[in-house]
């Protein structure tokens, strides 16, 4: 068994303001934004950084909520539909979000190689590059034109760091992480 007092322990010294591991619908994205506002009222100065955060998490969580991937096979896991998502402070008030979700192996090299182009961009280029998308309107089955991640890119400021752990045959755990200050 698990000690929960262990977890409180990581979470508080990770200063974990935010956590969560399920399905992701509107409702809860919207009482997310609401939890997460409270959480981050402040002085004047924290403005910016609240607005970069937020509109983050918008993005997170929209990509979570339109872009998770079922598995038709036998050999899906079992809370395919469930995500985790958290929001963590460091001692000089950089926050990190994090997300982790399932995502069908054969989609696994197209959105590593879309990541990988978006980190290799400076400034100017995911400017351009945000607007060249945005007037391409190519948007996917599941309504995006691929936005979500050059935007958090342009507003962290901040490679985005990524992960894939096979779970099986036919689905991988996509982990994003996504730094601002």
């Amino acid at each position: 068994m698990f000690s929960v007092y262990e977890l409180y322990k990581k979470s508080k010294e990770a200063d974990i303001v935010l956590s969560f591991r399920g399905n992701v619908t509107e409702d809860f994205m919207a009482s997310v934004f609401l939890i997460m506002e409270s959480k981050m009222e402040g002085d004047a100065q924290q403005q910016r950084l609240r607005k970069k955060v937020n509109n983050i998490l918008v993005e997170c969580l929209q990509n979570l909520y339109h872009h998770m991937d079922e598995s038709d096979g036998e050999d899906q896991p079992e809370d395919k539909r469930s995500a985790i998502f958290l929001v963590c402070r460091d001692p000089i008030n950089r926050y990190s979000i994090v997300t982790g979700n399932h995502i069908l192996n054969s989609n696994v090299e197209k959105l590593k190689g879309k990541i990988d182009k978006v980190n290799a961009m400076t400034v100017e280029e995911l400017k351009a590059y945000y607007r060249e998308a945005l007037g391409n309107s190519e948007f996917s089955a599941k309504g995006g034109a691929g936005l979500g991640m050059i935007e958090m890119a342009r507003k962290s400021g901040n490679r985005l760091e990524y992960h894939f752990d096979p779970v099986n045959d036919t689905m991988s755990f996509f982990s994003l992480i996504i730094k601002i200050d």
